[in-house]
């Protein structure tokens, strides 16, 4: 095979040679308990090719292209896993010269040998977590898309058998303008050209995993476009919609779940999911405001489990006591402040109690589609465990700490322990929070290494001022049992919030001036130098900020 400095990657691509044809079987990978066919060996002789892939090759319903001509440049680049960068090393199929995303075709309709093997390619390909894991370097897959050096996927046309040193000749291109490189640049690096994923979501030889991510953009567009035609909708109607209470069971002697359905159904959503880790906004009958997690569920009916508090602040007790089916309540947007962690290779779950609540749907996805994860999971009794059989569910994955029988959780040790390129999700009580925070710097684990969601937060303290800058400068007064967010409001109709526990970051609001005792997680070290949450942070004597 020709060094792949010498290759010319912009060559119009006719015809190749396989060079090598790999196979696998699903093992699993070193140091988790997942399994992989990323591990390839070449195959001899003629290998069958069926509609669902290579013979003997364990793996999804379709099988990888070719990734070749890169590994000159990776090894390169990444000096530190150099002996790694080898044919065979992206878990590819066919070991190919030339072919690359720069002179192959979405839709490109190829022939292999001459035994009647008709292939299709359909997808780039989308690398995850598993290649950072096997070349041991931390947020490497991303850098495969952003410099167009994934690969591609097939799709078989028509089965028969391929060997090492078959012809691969291009028969038909349908779709000349649309390179693998190119439909990269729109799919993940300029993905807000609505004029582009219109007419990427109309090429029907891509695959469904990219073309209806095109296809959600368009519709999502339109949609905007709507809106603004018809006068755009009043904030309060956009802010606060009506849900029926259609379902309110008891899930321990102190959790509820409820489930809430749209009085008018929002058709936009259709079954769409909310995203992982989301919580909704209530505006309680008797005047509260309380967010909560969304433990599953989409826009138009979601579900809520919620502990009664002790003491309760008043939004719990009213749920509890003063609710019951077939009551409507005002909902928010929906929002979540989890960020992605696809690089990670194992999910860890530090949660207490009704934290379960923030995650639970996210390790069932996560579980689905095989990545890995544990669950630390801290209780009352094993009779406090809401949602009970979804629990059940996620199997060895749990570990189950039960307080009545004296079993402790050991967070100190826990992230002593954590396997190389673990990301960390909590959710507990503040004790459990400050705990995590503590041990988390002490192993040294960056802010985007761990997530942290709070119950709830104290947001009192002294009293203070602040000069609303972009506001006419209007100087405002915020008590001791007030927070800067609710006197905000008093006066300006348009802060955003969520959580409002310091978890999510929607009330952030600009510091120009002033000190700050920073409270909450969302907010980075560096975002505190020019940012405050207005929801639990609090000025110290007069500050200044724009909204």
């Amino acid at each position: 095979m020709a060094p792949a400095a010498d290759i010319d990657l912009f060559a119009p691509f006719e015809r190749d040679i396989i060079l090598e044809v790999r196979t696998s079987t699903m093992k699993t990978m070193p140091g988790l308990t997942i399994q992989t066919g990323i591990d390839k060996q070449v195959r001899t002789g003629k290998v069958p090719v069926t509609f669902l892939g290579l013979d003997a090759d364990e793996h999804d319903l379709t099988f990888h292209g070719d990734c070749s001509a890169h590994y000159t440049q990776w090894k390169e680049e990444f000096p530190e896993a150099e002996a790694l960068f080898r044919p065979g090393g992206f878990g590819e199929n066919f070991v190919t010269e030339h072919m690359n995303e720069r002179n192959l075709c979405i839709g490109d309709i190829l022939s292999v040998g001459d035994d009647g093997v008709v292939l299709q390619i359909s997808l780039p390909r989308q690398p995850c977590f598993k290649l950072n894991h096997r070349f041991q370097l931390k947020n490497f897959a991303p850098n495969t898309y952003k410099l167009s050096r994934t690969g591609w996927y097939y799709r078989v046309l028509h089965e028969g058998t391929v060997q090492a040193g078959d012809e691969i000749r291009l028969v038909e291109r349908r779709w000349p303008k649309w390179t693998i490189e190119r439909v990269q640049e729109y799919l993940h690096r300029t993905q807000d050209n609505p004029e582009m994923n219109e007419e990427l979501s109309r090429i029907m030889d891509m695959g469904d995993e990219s073309r209806k991510t095109f296809e959600t953009r368009v519709a999502k567009f339109k949609a905007k476009q709507k809106r603004a035609a018809n006068g755009g909708e009043e904030e309060e109607e956009v802010k606060w919609r009506d849900y029926k209470i259609i379902e309110k069971k008891a899930q321990t002697s102190r959790i509820t779940s409820f489930v809430f359905e749209a009085v008018t159904p929002n058709p936009e959503v259709e079954e769409r999911e909310v995203k992982r880790g989301s919580h909704v906004r209530l505006k309680l009958p008797n005047g509260l405001l309380r967010s909560y997690s969304i433990v599953s569920g989409n826009e138009n009916r979601f579900e809520l489990g919620i502990a009664l508090e002790e003491p309760s602040r008043g939004g719990s007790l009213y749920l509890h006591q003063n609710t019951k089916e077939g009551d409507v309540i005002q909902a928010g947007r929906i929002t979540s402040d989890v960020k992605s962690a696809g690089a990670a290779s194992n999910h860890v779950f530090i949660v207490g109690g009704i934290g379960i609540t923030a995650f639970l749907s996210m390790m069932e996805k996560y579980r689905q589609i095989n990545y890995e994860t544990t669950l630390h999971y801290g209780v009352r009794s094993i009779d406090d465990i809401p949602f009970r059989e979804r629990v059940d569910g996620l199997k060895e994955s749990v570990k189950l700490y039960d307080r009545s029988k004296g079993q402790r959780m050991d967070i100190a040790g826990i992230f002593r322990n954590l396997t190389w390129n673990s990301h960390v999700y909590v959710c507990g009580p503040q004790r459990m929070l400050d705990e995590a925070i503590l041990e988390a710097k002490k192993c040294g684990l960056g802010e985007d290494e761990v997530h942290f969601e709070a119950f709830s937060a104290d947001a009192t303290g002294d009293p203070f001022e602040v000069e609303v800058i972009n506001r006419q400068g209007k100087v405002l007064k915020v008590a001791g049992e007030e927070t800067l967010l609710e006197v905000l409001r008093q006066y300006f109709d348009d802060v955003p919030s969520s959580c409002e526990v310091g978890n999510c970051g929607t009330c952030r609001v600009a510091l120009r001036c002033g000190n700050v005792e920073h409270r909450g997680t969302a907010l980075t070290e560096e975002d505190k130098k020019e940012a405050m949450l207005s929801c639990v942070s609090r000025g110290i004597g007069k500050i200044s900020i724009e909204i």
